[in-house]
């Protein structure tokens, strides 16, 4: 087994406590704000050959996501058509098992997971920075406690 040195997964998840900077912008824990809209304009080229109909769907689908402006920055659109071919392929009735493991793994160190943007620092912007979402608690039951709940819902 390895000994010393920094691990991927190693140590407590990081955590962002100001998240209202400008995008791609990291702050000082090194968190990057990826705009919610998504990246804009057209989707590069595929790189790979042959690609099939629902291969070019979920190109052109990704790179309009706000994961695509980091991909985008860092160069990585072999690794994404890396990630669609393998999830094309999995997404086959005669595919073997294994392959949904590894558009997982591919999958969070793009981003696309919780996990994956924890892991690389990124965050995703909320749609509009004024707009609050609030709760009608006016609706809600005034069951108050745990016990009282649990009765409510096996009486009823």
């Amino acid at each position: 087994m390895a000994k010393g040195g920094a691990r991927a997964r190693s140590g407590p998840a990081p955590t962002s406590q100001d998240r209202s900077h400008k995008a791609k912008q990291p702050d000082a824990q090194g968190w990057v704000t990826l705009p919610a809209d998504g990246r804009p304009g057209d989707a590069p080229a595929f790189p790979l050959l042959d690609p099939a109909p629902r291969e070019l769907d979920l190109w052109h689908r990704l790179w309009a996501t706000p994961q695509a402006v980091m991909w985008e920055q860092l160069h990585q659109a072999f690794e994404v058509a890396a990630y669609v071919r393998l999830l094309s392929i999995a997404e086959q009735p005669d595919a073997p098992i294994v392959s949904w493991a590894q558009v997982k793994q591919v999958a969070e160190s793009l981003g696309l997971s919780v996990a994956g943007m924890a892991r690389n620092r990124w965050t995703i912007a909320p749609a509009d920075a004024e707009e609050v979402v609030r709760v009608d608690t006016s609706t809600m039951s005034g069951v108050s406690s745990l016990t009282a709940r649990l009765k409510a819902v096996a009486d009823g």
